[in-house]
């Protein structure tokens, strides 16, 4: 094999590996670049206890149960499934039932899901567009929401 051959397969080599390498994490980020799973995609996507999400959807109606210490429980349904929630802590003070609630955490085993921050839409207009698209796409989108949506854009932008 002549230096010149030599030269052009190490190259090649290198150029698979940095090839494979790209792929590799362009396919771990695949998972990751979503905000949040509804609870309709944690029950599709079989998701492992102990794997770190975001879950989003709608404080179901009537779930919320408060204990010692800071202890909530609750539910958050997408319309089409429901995942309960534990919390140990403070929620945000917008945080009541049916509305928008994104929960950070893991699924235990028994398929509770342990968060360990809980974000809550700021005001009665916002909405996260990743939420909006989940409840567009199950058919829980109300009609009132793009009006005042309209509204609050209007009024921020005078």
């Amino acid at each position: 094999m002549t230096r010149k051959q030599r030269r052009l397969s190490l190259i090649g080599a290198a150029l698979g590996v940095i090839a494979l390498a790209v792929a590799l994490v362009l396919g771990a980020l695949k998972e990751s670049i979503v905000f949040f799973n509804s609870p309709t995609d944690v029950v599709e996507k079989h998701i492992k206890p102990g794997t770190r999400i975001r879950v989003g959807g709608l404080v179901k109606q009537g779930s919320v149960w408060r204990g010692d210490s800071l202890a909530v429980r609750f539910e958050v349904t997408d319309g089409k499934r429901t995942i309960p929630v534990a919390y140990q802590g403070l929620l945000p003070d917008l945080f009541r039932e049916g509305q928008g609630v994104v929960a950070e955490g893991a699924l235990d085993s028994a398929g509770t899901f342990r968060a360990d921050s809980v974000l809550a839409k700021h005001d009665e207009t916002y909405m996260p567009k990743d939420v909006a698209d989940a409840l567009k796409k199950q058919g829980h989108w109300k009609d009132d929401y793009e009006s005042k949506l309209g509204a609050a854009a209007q009024g921020s932008a005078q």
